[in-house]
């Protein structure tokens, strides 16, 4: 199945951060990736992530918009929407 691409904008990009907004219309993907740093994701819409993750396993996981969730460098998936809106998100990577 061909999805389209989630469409991410590097706000910020300097020594100790960076800062990226991820937009998705509905169906869209970021495509298979490996996060390099921890990190913390703050919705800025209401977001129905569909969460691919090795082995084929997957996840479903709903969120209102403005909560923050962090993650440890090594999180491997593909995020998807899985809802029927757009959805948004900002992801911050803190740079060792």
């Amino acid at each position: 199945m061909v999805r389209p691409q989630a469409t991410g904008t590097v706000l910020i990009d300097d020594a100790k951060v960076r800062v990226t907004r991820w937009d998705f219309v509905p169906g869209a993907e970021t495509g298979w990736h490996r996060h390099g740093m921890d990190y913390v994701v703050t919705t800025v819409t209401p977001c129905s992530f569909l969460l691919e993750e090795p082995g084929g396993g997957e996840r479903r996981v709903e969120m209102e918009a403005g909560v923050a969730y962090r993650r440890e460098e090594g999180v491997e998936h593909n995020v998807v929407n899985g809802g029927a809106a757009p959805m948004s998100f900002v992801e911050v990577e803190l740079k060792g």
